[in-house]
């Protein structure tokens, strides 16, 4: 919601910005838009162009890369949560304690995660209103190193359980750095401060338009053309600077699948 909201601001800032120009062109006195004042303009214009579509280039460029690293960190954690949870299933008894809090904890982040989405059921777990949806929990930091004291309490009685509990303890190693992988993508890589200027930019390009083009129909059909394109693009920036969130949001998926396998 919050990105769609975002889209039609930015839509409804640029259009402003292009009224305000044709309006200011008609405010102006006809010796301000000599044809040798209107080259100019059109020369700054085609700057503020090319220096508007490089920084939308690159800060698309950037999101999308941010956006990509924390899907796949996301399949990652998935995945090792797949490998503790069979390696503590095949130690056996003295195990189940840490299964149980695994399977709480992998509950607890899809209902944290996916607030909109049906929760797990079958397994209490945390509240996850308590929960941030991305970011650092420290109800789920709690359940982490419960997992891990268990893991470590293990007493293996043989060589094949002794085995067992190492393959454990390293899976565990590797589910906590995939985590803080987890927690580290979802810091955003645009700033609102940064947003900001870039939307303070573009209104200024489209004042430079409202300036120049005539009062005609398709002149006005093209600017506005322009308007939704643009605004396109701030929406997708936006919106992929939200991986848990939005149109092109990451999915549950991994996640729920992992869930299924430790219920089985």
């Amino acid at each position: 919601m919050v990105q769609w909201l975002s889209a039609f601001m930015f839509c409804g800032l640029l259009s402003a910005a292009a009224v305000f120009g044709l309006q200011l062109r008609n405010w102006l006195p006809e010796e301000h838009l000599t044809e040798r004042n209107m080259d100019a303009l059109r020369l700054v214009t085609s700057l503020l162009v090319t220096f508007a579509a490089l920084i939308l280039s690159l800060q698309l460029s950037s999101v999308k890369s941010a956006f990509d690293m924390a899907y796949r960190d996301r399949n990652a954690d998935a995945g090792q949560l797949a490998q503790l949870d069979p390696c503590l299933r095949n130690y056996g008894p003295g195990a189940e304690k840490a299964r149980a809090d695994l399977r709480s904890y992998t509950a607890a982040v899809i209902a944290s995660t996916w607030p909109d989405e049906e929760r797990p059921t079958g397994i209490a777990y945390p509240d996850p209103s308590t929960m941030g949806r991305h970011g650092e929990s420290p109800a789920l930091s709690v359940l982490v190193n419960q997992i891990g004291l268990e893991i470590n309490a293990l007493a293996p009685a043989g060589g094949l359980h002794a085995n067992l509990a190492a393959e454990c303890r390293a899976n565990f190693m590797n589910l906590q750095q995939r985590r803080w992988a987890v927690i580290e993508d979802a810091r955003d890589p645009a700033s609102r401060l940064f947003t900001n200027i870039v939307t303070f930019w573009l209104m200024l390009v489209f004042v430079s338009f409202g300036l120049q083009v005539p009062r005609k129909l398709l002149a006005a059909i093209v600017l506005a053309i322009g308007v939704v394109s643009i605004s396109s693009v701030m929406f997708v920036i936006v919106d992929l600077n939200s991986p848990y969130g939005g149109l092109f949001g990451i999915p549950s998926i991994s996640m729920r699948n992992v869930f299924e396998a430790m219920s089985r």
